[in-house]
């Protein structure tokens, strides 16, 4: 869920818009968050729902996210109100959804593997994910093939000596 999540943050970036992320938990780390999403990183379940509900009201935010934290439903009801006034969009991802305009689940239900001359599973292939959508008068359910790619390992044979692939050529050559 978060990988979708963080693909439509930058899509709505992409689109010339701004996203805000508030981790309530403070767990994300990475790369991602340098170009991404304004990342709120909240001290508690308290802060994490008013800067939720300060940038949703606020209109600046076409897309809100609220992580590591679960909202009672006098909260969530505040943050919905705020989302319309707003303008924008609001996703938080907790375990109940008693005031979901959207609901969406999704499970992985099978694995395709490749398999070795012995029989064992070698390589996976693809995963087949089931997702199930839920609105007001609306109920959809969908399954999907999500192939699966793998790269080799980019390591020297020797621990000594360093993986020059993929340097520019003027890198590798040395000048007298």
């Amino acid at each position: 869920m978060t990988a979708i999540l963080r693909a439509a943050c930058q899509t709505t970036i992409a689109n010339g818009e701004r996203a805000a992320w508030i981790d309530g938990a403070q767990t994300i780390a990475g790369a991602f968050w340098d170009d991404g999403p304004l990342l709120v990183r909240a001290d508690g379940h308290t802060h994490a729902l008013r800067a939720a509900d300060e940038l949703v009201r606020s209109g600046g935010f076409q897309l809100v996210v609220l992580t590591g934290t679960k909202a009672t439903d006098t909260e969530t009801m505040r943050l919905v109100r705020g989302v319309h006034d707003g303008g924008g969009a609001f996703v938080t991802v907790t375990p109940n959804s008693s005031m979901a305009a959207l609901r969406l689940s999704a499970c992985i239900d099978d694995y395709r593997w490749i398999f070795d001359p012995f029989g064992d599973p070698a390589e996976l292939q693809h995963v087949r994910v089931r997702t199930h959508a839920r609105a007001l008068g609306w109920d959809k359910r969908a399954e999907f093939l999500l192939p699966v790619r793998s790269h080799e390992l980019r390591l020297s044979l020797e621990s000594g000596l360093a993986d020059r692939r993929g340097l520019l050529r003027t890198q590798r050559t040395r000048t007298p």
